[in-house]
């Protein structure tokens, strides 16, 4: 399902935090009758940092707005979310997309950004304006800075501790082990398939069925998954050209294939499709997505799978308008995934809570990690990013912002990113890897062809 490309944005609130040779420092901020201003600096690195800012409105109930600021030592904002940003030298301004634009009294709106600093000082702005009303406060740090800067930001917060695992670590963890769990087509015979016509029978078969693909397979369109079916990949398996759906049905498996250049995604699971692990497959150069799980799909895993040269990756939930249908579901765990340069939705997420991102390497992507909106919640955990320049935040394009809680992840050349809001607790054991080994853990053990099936 397509979703329009992110629109640039920005974040406001009631304190000032600074970034003084290097030390984060929080100061209050007493606003002027109007409006309030928070500016903190959720993280930097080096000649990089992430901006957070939240507007409190103190006056007369807003339709649009736009805030302004200047930079007194040369930084310059970019890759925003939340707001649309423009910068004329050291002044910034960002207005509001169309989701944000109304504020009652006493209520407040947020958006983030990435910037850029000179590596040896970072102030925060001294007064910023909304809607032509000034919004002055102190900005003297509380304290004198006592660490200099790191060339990457800090861990989010120490990892939460999980119970021991039931099952070993490559295999089914997630929500696809609950609801009575995952099976696919169990203990029943294999069945091995070489051509496009075999596998579309196979796939939409009535019955438990295991399905080996062995070769090669040239095919178009969509082919029907139906329920308690595996569908394993021999050595060298490829699907070329289509991709597999899986629609109202459940307990289904797919693992170690390679997909490649299909012309709509290459898994697709939707309409309250139920029980479902896709696991250690390769996916590039497709058309939409790699793995779309939308209208009120739910106890998903998605484990151990590579995406590269691709742009739009993971979407979650494929339209804002269908809350009725998906609030309570779309509760999927994505773990061990290698983005390989994947540009974009690794994974977006509409409404799902809780969804668990968990022990993945991010890698070059050149758009955005991880996108939280429409009231989901979303656990981002002991991830790796590495030249990352938007690691997550909270909305996407005209979807307002979910929830996201971050922590124990690990950033090479990359910022932390927005955070905001609770996530539901996560029901099931798993084994957290120490984020700073996610990127060898998972390059050795992501995609098709690293485990014997």
């Amino acid at each position: 399902m397509r979703t329009p490309r992110r629109r640039t944005t920005l974040i406001a609130a009631t304190t000032v935090a600074l970034l003084a040779t290097g030390t984060l420092t929080a100061v209050a901020a007493h606003a002027a009758p109007g409006c309030a201003v928070s500016y903190t600096v959720g993280g930097q690195w080096q000649s990089g940092f992430t901006g957070n800012i939240t507007i409190t409105n103190l006056g007369d109930p807003l339709s649009g707005w736009s805030l302004r600021w200047s930079y007194s030592a040369g930084q310059t904002v970019s890759d925003a979310w939340n707001a649309t940003v423009a910068q004329s030298g050291s002044t910034v301004t960002a207005t509001n997309v169309g989701y944000n634009g109304s504020v009652p009294t006493g209520g407040s709106v947020s958006f983030g950004f990435n910037g850029t600093w000179n590596n040896s000082s970072n102030p925060a702005p001294t007064s910023f304006t909304v809607n032509g009303v000034t919004c002055t406060g102190s900005t003297a740090p509380t304290g004198a800075p006592t660490t200099p800067p790191s060339a990457t930001p800090p861990p989010m917060t120490p990892p939460a501790t999980t119970p021991p695992p039931s099952v070993p670590q490559t295999g089914l963890v997630g929500w696809a082990t609950q609801n009575g769990g995952t099976t696919g087509g169990g203990s029943a015979g294999a069945t091995t398939v070489s051509t496009a016509s075999a596998l579309t029978s196979a796939l939409n078969a009535t019955g438990a069925a295991v399905i080996r693909v062995s070769g090669t397979i040239n095919c178009s369109g969509m082919l029907r998954v139906r329920s308690n079916k595996t569908v394993l990949g021999n050595a060298g398996a490829t699907i070329v050209g289509c991709g597999f759906t899986v629609n109202g049905d459940r307990n289904v498996i797919i693992r170690n294939l390679t997909f490649r250049n299909w012309s709509d995604d290459a898994v697709n699971v939707e309409s309250s499709a139920t029980n479902i692990w896709i696991d250690h497959n390769t996916f590039s150069n497709g058309y939409d997505g790699t793995v779309d799980i939308k209208r009120g799909s739910d106890f998903v895993t998605v484990s151990w799978n590579r995406v590269y040269s691709h742009d739009k990756t993971m979407l979650l939930g494929h339209s804002d308008d269908n809350g009725g249908q998906d609030i309570g579901h779309l509760r999927v765990t994505y773990h061990h995934n290698w983005y390989d340069g994947s540009k974009q939705r690794n994974p977006r997420v509409r409404f799902g809570n809780p969804v668990h991102v968990y022990n993945n390497y991010y890698y070059n992507n050149a758009g955005y990690g991880v996108a939280s909106t429409m009231s989901a919640g979303v656990l981002v955990e002991g991830n790796y990013f590495e030249n990352v320049k938007d690691t997550y935040h909270l909305g996407e394009a005209d979807s307002g912002p979910g929830s996201l809680v971050a922590r124990n992840n690990h950033f090479v050349n990359s910022p932390a990113g927005q955070t905001g809001g609770s996530v539901a607790g996560i029901p099931y054991p798993y084994t957290l890897d120490n984020a700073s080994s996610v990127k060898s853990i998972v390059t050795a053990g992501a995609g098709a062809g690293r485990i014997s099936v």
